[in-house]
C-alpha cells in the first residue's frame, strides 16, 4: 500500500481544484442558466408535442370511407385519414396569411374540411363569397378533433353550425401529411438534443459547485 499524501500535496490538490472551478464554466453557462434553460425547452417541446407526434406518425392514411359507406369508428385525433364525400352548399370564407380559405362540411358526416379556395371560388374579405365547389372529392389530410383543434378553426366552426348543413365534430386539414412541415421537422431536430445537454450541463455545474463546498 502506498504512503499517504503528504500534507503539502493534498494542499496542493485543494489549490489545484479550486484553480480549476473558478474558471468559466463551458459554453458561460452557469447551473443557474442550465435550468432556466432546461425549463424553457421542456416547455416548448411540451407546446409542440401534437407536431411532433403527427410528423413522425404513419404515413398510410387511416381509411374513414366514402358515402354510404363511412367508418368514423377510425377516426383518431391528429391522425393522417382519407375520406371521400360531397361538398355542403355553403361554406366559411377566410384568409389564412396570404391564402383564400374555405371550411366546408362534407354531407351525411361530422367533418369540416380546412383546405385552400380552387378555381371559381375567388373571394375578397367583405364580399359575399360564392357558393363552394360542388364535385365530389378525395381528400387526404389532418383529422383534429373539435374540442382540441386550436382557436383559429372556432369561427369556421360556428358557421357551419349555423347553416344547418353538418353537426361538426372534426376539422380535416387538407394536403397537411405527416413529415410535410419543415418547420416543425427544423424544431424537432434543433430541440430535441437541447434537454439533454442543458440536464448535462447542468449537472455539471452542481458536482462543480458540491466539489468546491467539499474542498474549503
Amino acid at each position: 500500500m502506498g504512503e499517504p499524501p503528504s500534507e503539502a500535496e493534498r494542499n496542493e490538490y485543494i489549490a489545484e481544484l479550486e484553480a480549476r472551478l473558478a474558471k468559466p464554466a463551458p459554453l458561460g453557462v452557469t447551473p443557474l442558466v442550465a435550468a432556466g434553460a432546461l425549463i424553457v425547452s421542456l416547455g416548448v417541446l411540451f407546446q409542440l408535442r401534437e407536431d411532433s407526434a403527427y410528423y413522425f406518425s404513419s404515413r398510410d392514411p387511416v381509411q374513414l370511407g366514402a358515402e354510404g359507406d363511412y367508418r368514423f369508428q377510425l377516426a383518431q385525433h391528429n391522425a393522417y385519414v382519407e375520406l371521400h364525400g360531397i361538398p355542403t352548399s355553403r361554406g366559411a370564407f377566410g384568409v389564412d396569411g396570404n391564402m383564400t380559405i374555405v371550411a366546408v362540411g362534407v354531407r351525411d358526416t361530422p367533418v369540416m374540411i380546412w383546405r385552400k379556395a380552387v378555381k371559381g371560388e375567388e373571394w375578397s374579405p367583405g364580399s359575399k363569397p360564392p357558393p363552394p365547389n360542388q364535385q365530389p372529392f378525395t381528400v387526404r389530410g389532418r383529422l383534429l378533433a373539435r374540442d382540441q383543434a386550436a382557436e383559429k378553426y372556432s369561427d369556421a366552426f360556428a358557421k357551419l353550425d349555423g347553416f344547418g348543413e353538418v353537426r361538426v365534430k372534426w376539422v380535416l386539414l387538407e394536403s397537411v401529411r405527416p413529415g410535410g412541415d419543415f418547420t416543425v421537422d427544423f424544431n424537432t431536430t434543433l430541440l430535441d438534443p437541447y434537454p439533454g445537454i442543458m440536464a448535462w450541463l447542468l449537472a455539471r455545474g452542481l458536482l462543480a459547485m458540491r466539489a468546491k463546498s467539499a474542498a474549503r
